[in-house]
């Protein structure tokens, strides 16, 4: 019961995040999943958490979508889930935990830098972002972050992001889902799950009124590579 009780923490933390910065579940919260429940379980749980708050938040927002600029993005993604499922389930635990660690530690450090490329910008751009999004979706749940790139460097303003990534996380992890299936939890873990992610979903909205959106994506970074970095040596460690 104190696994689950400390599971069902991590969701509620992740959640929080999520609502509150707009990206957030998979980066703050895959990494300890990942070390808690191993990698498949823990990257196919942040999928399922993350789509299912984008899936959420996409049914108040969706009448922001673009669909014109969000076709590539989704369709090079859907094409690389299977490449990242197949890597999730091939790699041994030490060298996944080190891919993942490595993953959320990158992609964190280049979301905080706002790196700014030409690779990233057009229907090209767009497909190069959703192409490796996917793939890091799939391989260890954290695609969030090529988008966010993607969305900086094509000069989307923050309320032009948040619906469209809702849509983006609602499809590409469902397609991740479907390639990998869904986490072997038990009952009364799968009850803390949908409690702390309706709970971390309330407190985010809570605070997105009193938190600056600018500081609070600066939490959600640094927490993610916090838990990155500790992946790595997770699975540094476990090369020994």
């Amino acid at each position: 019961m104190t696994g689950e009780l400390a599971l069902g923490v991590v969701v509620l933390l992740g959640a929080s995040v999520q609502r509150l910065a707009g990206i957030g579940f998979a980066l703050v919260a895959a990494p300890v999943l990942v070390l808690m429940l191993g990698p498949n379980g823990g990257v196919t749980l942040a999928n399922f958490a993350a789509g299912a708050i984008s899936a959420v938040g996409l049914a108040t927002g969706w009448r922001q979508v673009r669909p014109a600029a969000m076709l590539p993005l989704l369709l090079a993604a859907v094409c690389t889930v299977p490449a990242g499922a197949w890597v999730a389930s091939a790699v041994p635990t030490p060298g996944l935990l080190i891919g993942i660690g490595l993953l959320v530690s990158t992609a964190a450090l280049l979301v905080i830098w706002g790196v700014r490329a030409d690779a990233l910008r057009g229907v090209g751009g767009a497909l190069v972002a959703g192409a490796t999004s996917g793939f890091m979706n799939s391989a260890a749940g954290v695609g969030g972050p090529a988008v966010s790139l993607y969305a900086l460097n094509s000069g989307w303003t923050a309320r032009e992001f948040v619906p469209n990534a809702q849509l983006y996380g609602t499809v590409v992890n469902a397609f991740s889902l479907a390639a990998k299936g869904l986490p072997g939890l038990s009952r009364p873990a799968w009850g803390l799950v949908a409690v702390a992610l309706a709970g971390g979903m309330a407190i985010g909205a809570l605070l997105a009124a009193r938190v600056p959106e600018r500081r609070a994506r600066m939490v959600v970074l640094g927490l993610a590579l916090a838990g990155g970095l500790t992946t790595l040596v997770k699975g540094v460690y476990g090369l020994g």
